[in-house]
């Protein structure tokens, strides 16, 4: 009995704990308003190098750390939103963007859905073509044979 009562304990001060270990960045970046949503709205476009999934405000990966302090120094800094993009991109890539701009080297990127769309509807059409252009086998000219 003490030793279930004593796991029980121990769950129940887990559970009780869990919220705050995952919890980030709790406390506002800015005190004022206009410098909080533009923290706000550029961490959660900058993807998480690591995690790759996530945005940097929603990461607790610790690159991802790093990244929304450097945000928000560069804010703190005075710098605008495309230069802090642009800082970012030069160092990561345009991978780090959610939203990738359109150019020679993402065009691939962006064009892709278009191009296997295109690709499965003419994967079709020829099998489709393909079938009709097929003799009937003579099983298939009278209704009811081959049963």
């Amino acid at each position: 009995m003490n030793r279930r009562l004593a796991v029980c304990l121990m769950l129940l001060i887990a559970l009780a704990t869990a919220g705050e270990a995952l919890a980030i960045d709790e406390a506002p970046a800015f005190t004022d308003e206009p410098r909080q949503l533009r923290y706000e709205a550029l961490t959660q476009e900058l993807r998480c190098v690591v995690c790759q999934s996530n945005s940097i405000a929603d990461s607790n990966a610790s690159m991802a750390t790093d990244l929304r302090r450097l945000v928000r120094e560069m804010i703190a800094a005075g710098k605008t939103d495309d230069e802090i993009r642009d800082f970012m991109t030069a160092r990561y890539g345009d991978f780090v963007l959610y939203k990738p701009p359109l150019t020679a080297r993402t065009y691939l990127l962006w064009a892709s859905p278009v191009l296997l769309l295109l690709i499965g509807v003419g994967s079709v059409v020829a099998v489709i073509v393909r079938r009709s252009q097929r003799p009937l086998a003579a099983d298939d000219t009278e209704p009811g044979a081959g049963s």
